[in-house]
């Protein structure tokens, strides 16, 4: 079955669809390994993975697609995708799209900022005009090959216009043609319940820990009428923080021997790079000259 209907049918179920960010296609296989049914390729994540850099617009199109595809190619559950502003105006979204979708993803994601764009809880962020933003859709519709690919359309105006033009502008996308509708960084309960009830679409919860958003569980989040939660960048942040206190300790410490019981052992680490997949399949076609005679 493609990606892409694959991801549609699990929209269709009445149980909410989680699904964590990777940075890399390392992150992507722990996620289909721990049993979660698709990845979200973050655009932050990648930023601050390939790059060391904020979530400011400053990774490019190709940078993020050549980083997707690898994602893409190193699991079987569908795979989001982040795609910023869509890197421009309505052709350029076209071409991003067919950039995309090559890149065998499930989903795209294309916000109403401007550019270059900015993380979603930070300040300062600005929007497109709202018609704008229904022609980057039109567009992304148009464009696709796929009919199943999933259009997933995010404004960040509740930040900038307030909580109605937030809902106006969700309700604008939907009949522009997005499959999901993303109304990022909602900072009170009361928005988050209420946004589900207010947009006649699917709708996507973006969970970034500690940003702008309150917690909720997505047992909460499924009751209030959720279709995806997202955990963008709680795998790279966990590890981020595993990784500075190890260094710490390694440092401190002058040998890595205490430090043993955090690893992952060796041999979970090579089956998790499919080490004895390639082992079997060099035995059976990369020839020796000793097995040649």
């Amino acid at each position: 079955m493609k990606p892409t209907t694959q991801l549609r049918r699990l929209l269709q179920r009445p149980q909410i669809l989680v699904a964590p960010g990777a940075a890399d296609a390392i992150s992507a296989r722990l996620i289909q390994r721990a049993g979660f049914e698709a990845v979200y390729a973050t655009g932050a994540g990648i930023s601050n993975a390939l790059l060391g850099l904020p979530d400011i617009g400053l990774i490019t199109m190709s940078e993020m697609v050549d980083q997707v595809r690898r994602i893409v190619e190193a699991v079987d559950i569908p795979v989001i995708a982040d795609a910023d502003t869509g890197y421009g105006n309505p052709l350029n979204v076209m071409r991003t799209v067919g950039v995309y979708e090559k890149a065998g993803v499930a989903a795209l994601q294309i916000e109403d900022q401007v550019t270059p764009k900015r993380c979603g809880h930070f300040a300062g962020k600005e929007v497109v005009p709202a018609f704008e933003m229904a022609q980057k859709i039109r567009a992304a519709c148009e464009a696709r090959t796929d009919p199943d690919l999933v259009i997933i359309a995010r404004t960040d105006s509740l930040a900038t216009h307030g909580f109605d033009e937030a809902i106006q502008r969700g309700r604008l996308y939907a009949e522009a043609g997005a499959d999901v509708i993303f109304v990022d960084a909602p900072t009170t309960p009361a928005q988050v319940d209420s946004l589900p009830h207010q947009i006649p679409a699917p709708l996507l919860f973006n969970m970034t820990e500690g940003a702008k958003t309150p917690l909720f569980s997505h047992a909460e989040l499924q009751k209030f009428g959720y279709k995806i939660v997202i955990h963008p960048n709680l795998m790279l942040r966990v590890a981020l923080k595993a990784t500075s206190e190890a260094l710490a300790t390694l440092k401190k410490n002058g040998s890595s021997e205490t430090l043993l019981p955090q690893m992952m052992d060796w041999d979970a680490r090579q089956e998790l790079v499919r080490l004895p997949e390639y082992e079997a399949l060099e035995k059976k076609f990369v020839l020796t000259d000793e097995s040649q005679t």
